[in-house]
């Protein structure tokens, strides 16, 4: 079951980013490449609008937990040292990677 936080302005949080934040970047995200379509994909689940995580595919209600989310970008590294690198799904599994990389504060460049 997903946890909801909030900041300490009493914005909420997903992972370690305002709601806000995500909601604009994922606003403004073109969705040309596969890379682009995987980040889209990332932020989806970030605020939970897929019910299942885009590589492992667990089932979260609502945005998943700091926990969820950074299990799925595991997830992806993993599933990203099996890909060739000149494959559709590795590009795909890249942009969900950093997608849910930057929700998790993991670095502070995200996908746009």
């Amino acid at each position: 079951m997903a946890t909801r936080s909030t900041g300490r302005d009493g914005e909420e949080m997903v992972g370690t980013r305002r709601r806000a934040d995500i909601e604009r970047v994922y606003g403004s995200l073109e969705r040309t490449t596969p890379f682009s379509r995987g980040a889209a994909t990332g932020y989806q689940w970030a605020l939970g609008r897929e019910d299942e995580g885009p590589v492992t595919g667990v089932h979260a209600e609502g945005p998943p937990g700091i926990d969820l989310l950074i299990a799925e970008v595991d997830a992806a590294v993993v599933r990203l040292e099996e890909q060739p690198r000149r494959s559709v799904p590795h590009a795909h599994i890249q942009g969900v990677h950093d997608a849910l990389a930057w929700v998790c504060g993991q670095t502070e460049e995200h996908p746009s």
